[in-house]
């Protein structure tokens, strides 16, 4: 079982703290997204994971062993870096080939690693080429490979994608999903793009200034984000959030914004003062019948879709329209939400208020449905 644990991680350099007492639990055989911007912390966890870098307290398990202290090559781990970091002076075979040969296996074992791990990354082809000619798709498959052959216990990967143009990128993404779902190795993969995390990850970690705010599924995220920032990094266009008139109770099925009362899933939690959050594709528009009046300001164009700038009395709001339903600068129409999809915050605190919605999902969740 290669589960890894960190239980109160703790990096500080100097007088700035990277990582704050984080305590996770990365699930064997799952592929994990540590995402959020820059400096947020997620880099740091993979190098105290990998051992390039020691926390400044807390620990780390592999398997069930302690490898808080120990350097890299005493953990059965394999790192693929950003920069492809291969050696130019070796062509394509000798990169795979290199860390079978520290290990001191024989001819016969090195060249059937080598040949599966040049099957599964369909670069049969390229055994014979030098990498200082090979495209940057081909030069991350290289790496892949070299990572691959090892056949370690877990995959760390920092942001891997990341110098790839789109096109490369998008179909990277794809073979590392397909690679994951075949080797089923727990994978640790960092990166700042929402985009990657989603299509990749079994489970997504998402952090900020040192701290992990959630740590879920990647559509129990999406759905129900543990807070405003989460709410805000996690889709495009990002969550709408509305001020809500008044305090809200316990027990509560409305709420009042700007003198319309929406109904909303029942909040289990009393609030002072709240926000509404609605994802852009959860706001229905209309030109007739009940709902919030409002003036289309500006449209985009997405070609399966357009995105509406809505002026309200409770404010901007954007919304996901059907490519069919042409919406023009000017118009006046209607809006409602998607009640079971609505979430509300603790506009003073930013975090999310328990609601029957959250309630059923977490309770799903103890009873390992999904």
């Amino acid at each position: 079982m290669a589960e890894i644990r960190i239980e109160k991680l703790h990096k500080r350099f100097s007088d700035f703290v990277a990582v704050r007492d984080s305590t996770l639990t990365l699930e064997d055989g799952k592929f994990v997204v540590l995402l959020g911007p820059s400096g947020c912390g997620k880099t740091t966890t993979l190098r105290m994971l990998a051992g390039l870098e020691f926390p400044t307290s807390g620990s780390i398990t592999l398997a069930g062993q302690d490898v808080t202290y120990l350097r890299p090559r005493e953990r059965d781990i394999a790192m693929v870096f950003q920069l492809f970091a291969l050696y130019p002076h070796l062509g394509v075979r000798g990169n795979l080939e290199f860390p079978l040969r520290n290990e001191g296996l024989k001819r016969a074992e090195i060249d059937r690693r080598v040949a599966d791990a040049a099957s599964i990354l369909r670069i049969e082809h390229l055994l014979g080429s030098r990498v200082g000619g090979l495209s940057g798709g081909d030069r991350q498959r290289v790496a892949l490979g070299r990572a691959i052959v090892r056949q370690p216990q877990a995959f760390l990967m920092d942001e891997p994608l990341g110098t790839l143009d789109a096109e490369f990128r998008e179909l990277m993404c794809v073979e590392l999903r397909k690679l994951h779902e075949r080797l089923k190795t727990t994978t640790v993969f960092v990166t700042h793009d929402q985009n990657e995390a989603m299509a990749l990850a079994d489970h997504i970690v998402v952090m900020n200034q040192g701290d992990i705010l959630q740590a879920d599924e990647p559509g129990a995220i999406y759905n129900f984000p543990s807070c405003m920032f989460v709410a805000r990094f996690i889709g495009r266009p990002p969550m709408n959030f509305v001020p809500i008139a008044g305090a809200v109770r316990a027990g509560d099925a409305s709420v009042s914004l700007a003198g319309a009362m929406v109904d909303v899933p029942r909040i289990e939690a009393d609030s002072a003062t709240a926000v509404l959050g609605v994802r852009p594709e959860h706001v229905s528009v209309g030109v007739e019948g009940g709902g919030m009046p409002a003036e289309v300001r500006h449209v985009e164009y997405f070609g399966s879709h357009w995105v509406a700038d809505l002026a309200t009395a409770a404010g901007v709001l954007k919304a996901v329209i059907d490519k069919a339903q042409r919406p023009v600068p000017g118009d006046r129409v209607v809006i409602g939400f998607h009640t079971d999809r609505l979430v509300l915050f603790d506009a003073a605190s930013e975090q999310l208020l328990p609601s029957a919605t959250t309630r059923l999902h977490l309770e799903a969740k103890r009873h390992g449905q999904h």
